[in-house]
């Protein structure tokens, strides 16, 4: 071999053995990193599982401690039994500082310390460090549970402070608000019986501020901030973030080193494909356990009959369930719209400004901040335009850190609920008004047969003294005139007293005979006889307040239309609406303008209406809407009949009563009450025959 040839080879090997040596020291290089990998990776898993273990033993410690104070709600024990149980549980968990018994205005009665922790509120007093305390109560009376506050800083005499967190769980007695137990967990302490002392000897725990600011720690190292594993621990009312923090640094190079240089290629290449190996068989079993656990919630969610909703943080809907589809009668693509299609158009602004005020608080705003959640109730319409009350619970959708990335929502159909309910009030305002009126009967009857003889003996009385004004009369040397005229005034007065008598006892038999249902004596009666029959009473009232009394009857030569009716009870619910008309003026009106006109037509053969027509304010729509509900009254001293009596009267006679503005070419201010009462058949037939 020539000498060219030699360094040729020599060239060639060498080549090939920098080859090897590059190959080697990738392969070295590689594993280095790979094990500098592996490590922290399994340090970063150990910080995750304690972190997970600390969340879960700390929110079982307070949830336990939650059960143990509502335990002490649920009877009513005297104080020292209180005390006694306060103390025990004091004893049992270290955790818990304090315990207050405040009562419904959130006033602190009776307070029970730990004896093993340091006692609070020295430095500063509890009314400067009450507010957080205060929310939650107002919370958990809202919610009728125990909320958690939100953690505050308490100084302590030395100097030092402590982080405490506030639980309030609501006391009820017979259904009613009875006060307050409010317990005082210390932060260090929940972080100290979170892991054993094992696990807090390698790992720093604490709590966090949203901003990383550091509340409470435990444990004796100092965290190295290489490793760390936050959780987030999800309290009624309230959120703490948790961290586990790992002592361990990064790992070192030079122990690595060594051992790969050992190993060698070949151990390199073989650790690498069993790597490899199972990577890949773990990644496959992870995608079938995803695979499984998507087509689990899928199932789930199909077998739901309450809708789901996903929306996103501008309000576009992200995910519907089959169940919503079928409440809104919509499918998933039709939904897919800028303004949801199931709004009434009547209120889609109200609801699109309700939206738009809900997810701008959603934005921008971590897991600690958000609020609590609670149901309200709405409208939703379906695709045939059906209106259908539904309750709404929304829960923010939180990311892996911690930031809120849109709302899923919980859609009941409560319609049929609803209904059973309306028809339930109902019902039983139907069975209360029925039970008054049947008082109302029974006090009537009884009026009706104590006041019989009163009137009876009034009349006698009243007739005697006109007897007696006769007889003075028909003696031989009377009295002058004056005399004359006074037994003229006193005859008149005696004998509207008589016939006032007469009238009440009339008026008391119908009452009498509409309270039992009796056949009442119909007569037929002009309409002016009617009228002229109460003038006198509705003058009278009319005189207190300044009113004029206007007449609307047919001009003569027609004569006044005839009714056939029960004179006594028509009277009445002409000198009730009268008087109804007179009393609506007499605050809000003028005095030039109080005018009461009473009008009678013949609208028909068969029907003779009346209208009690005033000038007053008019009746507002919530007021006109329960008018005639029996009972109901705008008035002091009324008892809500009157009107409720008068329709029941007209419609036993087959008439209608109604009221409405005052008709005519031109609006007019006031209220006009009409009425309808039947004819006489002679009067039908005649009409009938002029036809």
């Amino acid at each position: 071999m020539s000498f060219a040839g030699v360094r040729r080879s020599r060239s060639r090997r060498a080549l090939l053995w920098g080859t090897l040596l590059l190959l080697l020291l990738v392969a070295q290089t590689l594993l280095v990193a790979l094990t500098v990998s592996y490590e922290s990776s399994r340090t970063q898993e150990h910080a995750d599982g304690v972190a997970t273990d600390a969340a879960i033993e700390i929110r079982r410690n307070l949830l336990r401690s939650m059960q143990a104070l509502q335990a002490m709600t649920w009877r009513e024990p005297l104080p020292a039994d209180w005390r006694d149980g306060a103390t025990e549980l004091l004893r049992s968990d270290p955790a818990l500082l304090r315990i207050e018994r405040r009562d419904a205005q959130l006033r602190i009665g009776e307070v029970v310390e730990s004896p093993f922790g340091p006692r609070l509120f020295i430095q500063l007093a509890r009314s400067q460090l009450d507010i957080d305390s205060q929310l939650a109560c107002t919370t958990a009376r809202r919610a009728a549970n125990p909320m958690f506050s939100r953690t505050y800083f308490v100084p302590l005499p030395d100097g030092q402070g402590i982080e405490v967190l506030d639980l309030c769980v609501p006391m009820q007695q017979g259904g009613r608000d009875a006060g307050f137990l409010v317990g005082s967990f210390m932060l260090n302490q929940l972080l100290d019986a979170a892991l054993s002392p094992g696990q807090l000897g390698r790992h720093e725990l604490s709590f966090i501020e949203g901003d990383g600011t550091r509340l409470a720690r435990a444990g004796a190292p100092r965290g190295t901030g290489v490793y760390r594993a936050e959780r987030v621990l999800d309290l009624p009312g309230a959120a703490l973030q948790l961290r586990a923090d790992s002592a361990t640094g990064r790992p070192s190079l030079i122990p690595n080193l060594t051992t790969a240089l050992v190993l060698g290629l070949s151990v390199a290449l073989f650790g690498v494909v069993l790597a490899l190996a199972r990577d890949v068989r773990r990644r496959a079993a992870a995608e079938r356990a995803l695979a499984e656990s998507l087509a689990y919630r899928k199932a789930m969610e199909d077998s739901l009959v309450t809708g789901l909703r996903a929306r996103d943080l501008e309000g576009k809907i992200t995910y519907v369930n089959p169940a919503f589809c079928a409440m809104v009668g919509f499918s998933a693509e039709e939904l897919d719209q800028p303004q949801p299609p199931y709004w009434p158009p009547e209120q889609a602004p109200e609801y699109a400004r309700r939206q738009q005020a809900r997810l701008a608080a959603g934005r921008d705003r971590t897991l600690v901040h958000l609020p609590p959640r609670e149901g309200f109730e709405t409208v939703f319409m379906r695709k045939g335009g059906e209106r259908f009350a539904v309750m709404i619970y929304e829960a923010p959708l939180v990311d892996g850190d911690g930031r809120q990335t849109g709302w899923m929502s919980a859609v009941l159909d409560v319609s049929a609920q609803r209904g059973v309910e309306e028809l339930s009030r109902q019902q039983q305002d139907r069975l209360q008004a029925a039970a008054r009126l049947a008082t109302v009967g029974e006090m009537a009857s009884l009026l009706s047969h104590e006041l019989n003889q009163p009137l009876a003996a009034i009349a006698s009385y009243a007739s005697g003294s006109l007897n007696m004004i006769d007889d003075a009369a028909g003696t031989p040397g009377a009295a002058g005139a004056a005399d004359t005229e006074m037994a003229a005034l006193l005859r008149q007065a005696l004998t509207r007293i008589a016939e006032q008598a007469e009238r009440a006892g009339r008026i008391i038999k119908s009452v009498h005979g509409f309270v039992r249902r009796r056949e009442q004596h119909r007569e037929t009666i002009g309409a002016d006889l009617l009228i002229d029959a109460v003038m006198p009473l509705v003058r009278l009232q009319a005189r207190k307040s300044g009113t004029r009394i206007e007449l609307d009857l047919p001009a003569p030569p027609a004569r006044p239309p005839r009714v056939v009716c029960d004179r006594t009870m028509i009277e009445q619910v002409l000198l009730n609406l009268s008087r109804n008309g007179i009393q609506a003026m007499e605050d809000d009106t003028a005095l030039a303008e109080r005018v009461l006109t009473i009008r009678v037509r013949q609208t028909h053969a068969r029907w003779v209406a009346f209208s009690i027509i005033d000038a007053g304010p008019g009746i507002a729509p919530e007021v006109a809407a329960q008018l005639f509900t029996p009972f109901f009254t705008t008035r002091a001293e009324g008892m809500g009949l009157g009107l409720s009596l008068c329709r029941t009267v007209i419609e036993q006679h087959g008439g209608a009563l109604d009221f409405g503005p005052p008709g005519g070419a031109e609006p007019a201010p006031g209220t006009e009450f009409r009425f309808t009462l039947p004819a006489p058949r002679s009067v039908e037939a005649e009409a009938q025959a002029a036809a």
